[in-house]
């Protein structure tokens, strides 16, 4: 419900395009550093749902915090909130997807948690629309409002049960080796990882792609509408790309979506037309849906079930940081530059990381060790 609303509501309480490239660039990093760590103790405690819930109910608490002030380090402090959250809950929940897959559905069982989770990208920002139809410029209410499904999402989760999980015996490592698993991982897992981190040097946060929609003349309702659309086609497709998956191969559609991703973007810095913006839109969903749950099976798949986790929580909190330098660079080249540079470098590092990681030969873990 918020996130297409966010950078609406920084312009009007003023933050500048490079503030607005340091909030969610911080923010991410923060995410992405605590996937690391929780995703870490959940393998070693072989517990998930106490992380999904508490990851949960921090980000309930952010919506509500966004209602109460406008400054500027009480904002930080709620998207902070917001994102500790997420980092808390990602890697465990993730984990438990994949304990409940098998090697031959694993595409689907991710693709389908991205649909009913895109679905609810597309709902809540359909209701945030229509209440500023009705109220424009109401943002403190709206954020209460997202408030309530923020509160269901927590209780729902404690209904939840999972599969009891051993916990690893050997010592708990320092804070330094955990975020450092990168040494102990398996030479398929750096393989995939590495050009999907050094794509997210370049592949800079949606905000800027809903800014970009601002800057060529739409109005707010205009924004929402096509995010939307977006989120209705990645809902829609992630789902069915992800039993493609299954049979083709995840590398395979993984390698896809990130050439589909160089039209998205390529697209976007060219072109001036509201229907075309549709089209691009269109190809992002794709994307988003041959990317975002297929890259984390495919790492649940190279990894030892002991420390799926661990390694989602690794590549998570490196992108979160690839994300936070991008998301600054992202401001100051829009700001130099223009706009259209900003798309141009993400849609060139889309198309070098899928071809590298073409090269590549991934080995599979079996699932049960």
């Amino acid at each position: 419900m918020l996130f297409p609303v966010m950078p609406l509501y920084l312009g009007t309480i003023g933050f500048t395009m490079v503030w607005i490239g340091v909030l969610e660039g911080v923010a991410e990093a923060i995410s992405g550093l605590s996937k690391i760590y929780f995703g870490h103790l959940s393998d070693h405690l072989g517990n998930r749902t106490s992380f999904v819930r508490a990851g949960y109910f921090l980000s309930a608490v952010s919506k509500v915090m966004l209602a109460f002030s406008a400054l500027t380090t009480w904002i930080f402090t709620a998207r902070i909130f917001d994102r500790l959250g997420k980092g808390v809950r990602t890697a465990a929940r993730d984990a438990m997807l994949s304990d409940e897959s098998t090697p031959e559905n694993k595409g689907a069982v991710f693709g389908f948690h991205r649909a009913l989770d895109t679905m609810g990208a597309a709902v809540g920002p359909l209701i945030a629309l229509l209440f500023l139809l009705k109220f424009p410029g109401h943002y403190q209410e709206l954020f209460l409002i997202a408030f309530i499904p923020a509160v269901l999402s927590v209780l729902i989760a404690f209904l939840v049960k999972e599969k009891i999980q051993k916990a690893i015996l050997k010592p708990k490592p320092s804070v330094m080796q955990i975020f450092f698993y990168w040494k102990t991982a398996t030479s398929s897992y750096k393989k995939l990882i590495l050009p999907l981190l050094l794509f997210s040097l370049v592949n800079s946060s949606d905000v800027f792609l809903l800014l970009m929609m601002k800057q060529v003349g739409m109005n707010d309702q205009q924004v929402l509408t096509i995010y939307i659309f977006y989120n209705l086609v990645y809902a829609a497709i992630a789902f069915p790309i992800g039993k493609l998956a299954d049979k083709i191969g995840l590398k395979s559609i993984l390698i896809f979506g990130l050439l589909i991703y160089c039209i998205a973007y390529g697209g976007m810095a060219i072109t001036h037309s509201l229907l075309i913006y549709y089209f691009l839109f269109f190809a992002y969903g794709i994307y988003a849906a041959s990317t975002e749950g297929i890259s984390k099976a495919l790492i649940s798949s190279l990894v030892p079930k002991s420390e799926t986790a661990t390694a989602i929580g690794f590549f998570a909190g490196a992108q979160s940081i690839c994300i936070l330098l991008c998301n600054v660079a992202a401001g100051f080249i829009w700001q130099q530059f223009g706009a259209p540079m900003v798309f141009i470098i993400a849609a060139s590092g889309a198309f070098l990381a899928a071809v590298y990681l073409s090269t590549q030969n991934l080995k599979l873990v079996r699932s049960d060790i």
